[in-house]
């Protein structure tokens, strides 16, 4: 299996401004897309400086090793790993050769057909280092490069070639290209900065890079960055139909950010209050599960009109658990992540609101922590229709098995994670709340159905695994 790369990406061009204090900037706020590993490449006069190591990104960089990273432009990222070993090899950015140029390449996301275009690589005698995406679509790109003398021309013909999900961020030279696959799956932003541009993996970063976030890349667009301006822009062909996956806005992106026009927060507190209409109850107080569902659980106390009690406490300095990369971490570290008020639970009818549940085996945890302080009922709302199916475009959810709600009804779920009952919003909420067209979304790990062919799975026009 490829190492999967399901992260942050930043990059920026300035005028008279070393870009590493920027993109240190901008991969701090992108800290919540990966916590494993962290990196930044920059550029002056041809020569590619690099920097990156293991941990949070204030643990790796401080003051000297910045002041290193000589030049005006450079790229960053932040990983989390799911298949492949969490070690430095594997951490982004990774250095490439372009023809006669050096230069650096990051990237978020997922390539589904990294098998054949591997075997096409190898097969006209292109040597393969490691076993990941980043590296397999380096290659391409400097294979057609090789062959059209035109980098911009060489991106778009690799990007046609390869399918997926993924926002690419490219230095090269005195330039950062940055590109988005044609369905515009995984995000990417523009902005400007003080004395330059930037993209980033969310509007968040540009803005507290001290920048202003302008738009997203469309699906398949390319970015030329260069001297502290937006050089040109050009489009994959085919490009233009929209698959904007629907996890940034339940949970992976920051709820200070916007998608599409779309602020993460609106929407999560437009999910709380469709929770509300869908699945009323009695109760005593409304719980999140912090951080990323408190704006679901205002909005669910808003319109049920029961109490809002913020009864867990969260260490703000424990990682999030979702992107931890195994499941023994990820379930020994709720206890540390989340501690409960007795105070406020003991018996208490608690509705507990969580963006989605994935595998199960932390919010049993939570459901039962909240039991033992003293509830006398938990009953869980949630966030987003029942995860059923993989993900291949990004997020860490690759096996049916390891899906709780997978062949099951919410009642089963219910009795699997230790709830009096389980209501998720339907589909229609998800899509209404989010406010974009369904068939602008990638829904494929809810519906079974793909917006770009995956081996053994099915396309979205195709009959869904179950249908809502």
């Amino acid at each position: 299996m490829p190492v999967r790369e399901f992260c942050g990406v930043v990059g920026v061009s300035l005028q008279g401004k070393g870009a590493a204090p920027y993109l240190f900037r901008g991969l701090r706020s992108l800290q919540h897309r990966g916590q494993e590993s962290a990196g930044i490449a920059t550029s002056s006069h041809g020569v590619v400086y690099q920097r990156k190591g293991m941990g949070l990104v204030h643990e790796i960089f401080g003051q000297e090793m910045l002041d290193s990273l000589r030049g005006t432009v450079g790229i960053g990222h932040v990983r989390y790993s799911t298949t492949g070993s969490s070690d430095l090899e594997n951490a982004q950015p990774i250095v490439v050769k372009m023809r006669d140029e050096d230069g650096a390449i990051a990237h978020n996301g997922d390539i589904v057909n990294f098998g054949r275009i591997r075997h096409r690589l190898e097969a006209q005698g292109v040597d393969l280092l490691g076993n990941a995406d980043t590296e397999t679509m380096a290659q391409m790109i400097a294979l057609e490069y090789g062959r059209t003398r035109d980098l911009d021309a060489a991106i778009r013909r690799a990007c046609v070639e390869i399918v997926g999900g993924y926002a690419v961020v490219l230095l090269i030279g005195n330039r950062v290209y940055a590109f988005r696959d044609p369905l515009g799956i995984r995000p990417i932003v523009y902005g400007t900065v003080d004395g330059g541009v930037a993209v980033a993996s969310e509007s968040v970063a540009i803005e507290l890079m001290g920048g202003k976030a302008i738009r997203d890349l469309a699906p398949g667009e390319v970015l030329v960055l260069e001297r502290g301006q937006l050089a040109r822009s050009s489009r994959i062909p085919n490009a233009g139909e929209r698959a904007h996956c629907m996890f940034e806005w339940v949970y992976f992106s920051r709820p200070d950010s916007i998608a599409e026009g779309q602020p993460m927060y609106d929407v999560r507190h437009r999910i709380g209050l469709r929770l509300a209409k869908e699945a009323p109850i009695e109760a005593d107080i409304v719980v999140p599960v912090p951080d990323s569902a408190r704006p679901q659980a205002l909005g669910f106390a808003e319109g049920t009109g029961i109490p809002y009690a913020e009864a867990l406490i969260k260490n703000r300095f424990v990682e999030r658990t979702f992107i931890l990369p195994d499941q023994r971490r990820r379930e020994s570290e709720v206890r540390v992540k989340l501690h409960p008020i007795p105070g406020l639970l003991k018996g208490k009818r608690v509705v507990l609101v969580d963006d989605s549940i994935v595998r199960g085996t932390t919010f049993r945890e939570i459901v039962q922590m909240v039991r033992t302080a003293g509830a006398t009922r938990v009953d869980v709302r949630i966030g987003c229709p029942p995860i059923r199916a993989p993900c291949y475009f990004g997020i860490d959810m690759k096996e049916r098995k390891e899906l709780v709600a997978h062949n099951r009804t919410p009642e089963e779920v219910a009795t699997i994670v230790g709830a009096d009952s389980v209501h998720y919003i339907s589909m229609d909420g998800l899509v209404d709340s989010i406010g974009l067209r369904q068939e602008d979304l990638c829904l494929g790990c809810l519906t079974g159905k793909y917006p770009v062919e995956v081996p053994e799975e099915r396309h979205r026009f195709q009959k869904s695994l179950q249908e809502f």
